[in-house]
């Protein structure tokens, strides 16, 4: 896909962040606007903003974890624009702490906003994306979480990890078929984005948590909110998206990958060596620029 201008984009978790980010560069290029997110608020602010820049937006309350609320978001973009050529799966959230000590709500909302989201957007679009036939593309969100391992984070990256596979399970089926349907996976490091404050929009029906425990979880969580805060400009990442859409490119990253880390594992799966203690991890994603 290389031609946005008048084309229909659709975005999910867009009221903020990587989101937000994508629909503004979208914007620019001319394209229409389907933006979805539980926050109407701040998708509100956003879709005025972007009105009046002169774009055509249409927003949509959905809740990614619900296959309904996502098939009713194909259906309104179709109704608003007729069209959808290409499709963000976008949405995120973050809760950390020791493994064993998050709660089943706990993993149970990462899971199902961060992986059932894009599953989700995947069966509501994609059939829609093969019925038109025209050039079209999709991003998945993912994280260079997605990439790695290491503490204090595990249903973030339990569930980044498999919005990788699955996209490049997702990959393979559209190019088995001939599909003129691009896939990418995003893997961000760190961005300026509201996701170490995921609690803020929080479901009622998943609100049982409980606090950090110990002084290393504690620190990581600075080091995070540090790292994120201090991280790249959520508008850069929607540049760097559609570069990567326009040369059709898988992989989509936004800084520097730690590649020695990435390989390290690799080869320890490779040769069945036990994992080393990564004291390291957090620092080696977070003190990219």
């Amino acid at each position: 896909m290389k031609e946005f201008k008048d084309r229909v984009a659709v975005i999910t978790g867009s009221a903020s962040g990587i989101g937000r980010g994508i629909a503004q560069i979208a914007a620019g290029e001319g394209m229409r606007l389907v933006l979805a997110d539980v926050d109407d608020e701040g998708v509100g602010s956003l879709a005025e903003a972007l009105r009046g820049a002169g774009a055509e937006v249409h927003t949509v309350h959905t809740d990614v974890r619900e296959a309904e609320a996502v098939d009713a978001l194909a259906r309104q973009a179709l109704e608003a624009f007729g069209a959808v050529h290409l499709v963000c799966n976008n949405a995120g959230v973050l809760v950390g702490g020791n493994a064993w000590e998050r709660t089943d709500d706990d993993w149970r909302w990462v899971i199902d906003v961060n992986l059932f989201g894009v599953v989700n957007g995947l069966r509501s679009f994609v059939p829609i994306l093969l019925n038109e036939g025209a050039p079209a593309h999709i991003v998945n969100t993912a994280s260079l979480g997605g990439l790695m391992v290491g503490p204090y984070l595990s249903p973030y990256i339990v569930s980044k990890h498999a919005v990788v596979a699955l996209s490049e399970s997702v990959f393979h089926e559209l190019a088995g078929q001939g599909a003129d349907i691009g896939v990418s996976v995003l893997c961000p490091g760190p961005i300026a984005t509201g996701i170490t404050r995921s609690e803020r929009i929080r479901p009622p029906d998943r609100s049982a948590t409980r606090g950090l425990s110990s002084p290393a979880e504690r620190t990581f969580s600075d080091m995070l909110n540090a790292g994120v805060e201090a991280g790249m400009a959520p508008e850069e990442v929607g540049r760097i998206v559609f570069r990567s859409i326009r040369a059709g490119e898988f992989w989509i990253h936004t800084h520097p990958l730690p590649a020695d880390a990435i390989r390290d594992r690799a080869e320890r799966v490779i040769e069945a060596q036990n994992p080393v203690y990564a004291t390291e991890f957090s620092s080696d994603i977070l003190d990219r620029d």
